[in-house]
């Protein structure tokens, strides 16, 4: 049985004076004149806070440490507020909580403007606070239209080009999954290599297999190759995948065997004397699995 979940931080929504939040680093020069802290700072005076601030339980004297949000405390601060938005964390770990937490995704950002439509937000003031046109506040709700739950898994926390979601549409559900995950492994997240990828994808995992792919510079002959290919590197990486965890468990153990026999001097002075080429590739594995190299 597997174990419960355990949610980091309470349910409810506190409203918190700004002076009992501290924050854990000072705003910069640098960081106020930014394009991003001006971005957040007008969505915070057009729309206001969204997404709530994390912070830590209550000390002694009542003060909460911030552990996310410090662009939204420090617009809040800048126009005069009195209080903010705040989820409070229960987790004892708290500090390392902001290492954990990642920059504004794609996905995260889609979520963000639907919670606030869905709270009456117009689209409009969403789009002015943004710096964008209205259009692609709407083409940005509907970002997720028609893309499979295993591919947004993948890709919820990750900048995503929004070009992508427009090819993975074009796939089968199981299709874009396996998209998605190669194009994490592959750390390549790209409008360009999503489309690589469905030039090399069969007919029959398109969503509509009945239309014949058209792209630009490439004969059928090549197109039939590169779906061959890429069938079989989907094979290989899925082969590959099975058995990583193992193969690097047994390389790390061989790793540390291997450096506590070379560190033997009688057994060194044997194998530099008659077999040379074998202590080198020795040292070769020992280097690769050793933590300082990593």
């Amino acid at each position: 049985m597997s174990k419960p979940i355990r949610i980091s931080f309470e349910r409810k929504v506190y409203q918190l004076p700004l002076g009992a939040i501290l924050p854990l680093r000072p705003m910069t020069k640098r960081i106020i004149v930014s394009k991003r802290y001006e971005r957040i700072a007008t969505t915070v005076g057009v729309v206001g806070v969204i997404e709530p601030l994390a912070v830590a339980k209550a000390d002694r004297e009542g003060r909460h440490m911030l552990l996310d949000g410090h662009l939204r405390l420090h617009a809040l601060q800048e126009q005069q507020a009195d209080s903010a938005p705040c989820i409070i964390s229960d987790d004892d770990e708290a500090f390392t909580y902001n290492k954990r937490v990642n920059r504004l995704a794609t996905v995260q950002e889609h979520y963000m403007i639907s919670r606030a439509i869905d709270r009456g937000v117009p689209p409009a003031m969403i789009a002015t606070a943004l710096g964008i046109e209205e259009k692609m506040v709407m083409r940005r709700r509907s970002l997720l239209d028609g893309i499979a739950p295993g591919a947004v898994e993948i890709l919820k926390d990750r900048p995503v080009n929004m070009q992508v979601f427009d090819i993975l549409r074009k796939m089968k559900p199981y299709k874009q999954t396996e998209t998605a995950e190669l194009m994490v492994a592959m750390n390549n997240l790209t409008a360009a290599y999503a489309k690589a990828i469905l030039a090399a994808t069969r007919q029959t995992d398109l969503a509509k297999p009945d239309r014949p792919k058209i792209t630009a510079g490439i004969t059928p002959d090549q197109m039939a190759r590169m779906e061959r290919e890429m069938e079989k590197l989907t094979k290989d990486y899925r082969a590959i995948e099975a058995t990583f965890g193992d193969d690097v468990l047994q390389l790390v153990l061989a790793g540390r065997y291997l450096e506590r026999l070379i560190e033997n001097t009688k057994i060194i002075s044997y194998l530099e004397a008659r077999y040379p080429e074998i202590i080198a590739e020795f040292r070769v594995i020992v280097s690769a699995t050793s933590l300082d190299a990593g």
